[in-house]
């Protein structure tokens, strides 16, 4: 089973006017790792971070159980791991510190360099959340555990429930909000101000191919390398297994009245 995800860096930037094409993934499973840095010929490194000012073997991730490990290489400069649902929270790696976990779902690693910022993403989608279960009651045992791990604090779950707030309000309506409505719907919330429509594209993608694991392979993507047309499902998959339910509403901007209805 994949627990950690690195997101590759784009090694070309599309022409002006152009979409950016879909994200290279590389997937990792339990005690799987990954070297990252300029590589050298004759020995590549999986995550290839083209600057100068980066080592030919910077480092080294490896996949845990639900999170991962970081290891510095370098002898000099101390690594970043960003959380990007944290509103800054961050994590430093000293140089030639080994091993050190990273607890983060959602990670950006920022490594020193002469240019703009130089770095890769990593996803550990497999986080687990323990359930309500009020039959284990206190009695010993195991917990029960969703096989669904979504986490209600991030801003992927916000994105799930704007998508099916309109059949949790009313389970006949027919439409599904596109971007641009879940963009107006979510942006009044602090922690989604500087939302984007791209940020939401990939929201959705997250759920669909990750958390959901509703996509397979290049199946149900677009023209632009966003999934296209996978709100529908990701909607009915939602609400068949109640992974959003009208308790949740209230995490949602509270709705402007129409004008005109006063008595």
């Amino acid at each position: 089973m994949d627990t950690v995800i690195v997101q590759l860096p784009d090694e070309r930037r599309p022409p002006d006017g152009e979409p950016a094409g879909r994200p290279r993934l590389l997937k990792l499973g339990p005690g799987e790792t990954a070297r990252f840095g300029r590589g050298a010929p004759g020995s590549p490194v999986p995550v290839r971070l083209r600057d100068p000012g980066v080592s030919r073997c910077a480092g080294q991730i490896t996949a845990a159980e639900d999170y991962w490990r970081l290891s510095n290489y370098s002898r000099t400069a101390t690594y970043v791991v960003e959380n990007l649902e944290g509103a800054g929270e961050h994590i430093k790696v000293a140089p030639g510190r080994l091993g050190a976990p990273v607890p983060f779902e959602f990670s950006r690693v920022l490594l020193p360099s002469h240019g703009a910022d130089v770095g890769f993403k990593v996803f550990a989608p497999q986080h687990a959340y323990q359930d309500d279960d009020p039959g284990t009651g206190g009695e010993g045992g195991e917990r029960t555990t969703t096989p669904f791990a979504l986490d209600p604090t991030a801003k992927y779950f916000l994105v799930l429930l704007a998508l099916c707030e309109p059949r949790l309000r009313n389970a006949s309506t027919g439409a599904v909000p596109g971007v641009g409505d879940l963009l107006e719907r979510l942006r009044p919330l602090d922690s989604c101000r500087g939302l984007t429509r791209s940020a939401v594209n990939y929201h959705i993608d997250y759920l669909a191919s990750v958390k959901l694991r509703l996509l397979d392979g290049a199946a149900g993507w677009d023209e632009e390398g966003l999934p296209g047309g996978k709100r529908e499902e990701l909607v009915a998959f939602a609400l068949r297994f109640d992974l959003v339910r009208e308790e949740h509403l209230s995490m949602l901007p509270r709705r402007a009245r129409p004008a005109g209805r006063e008595h």
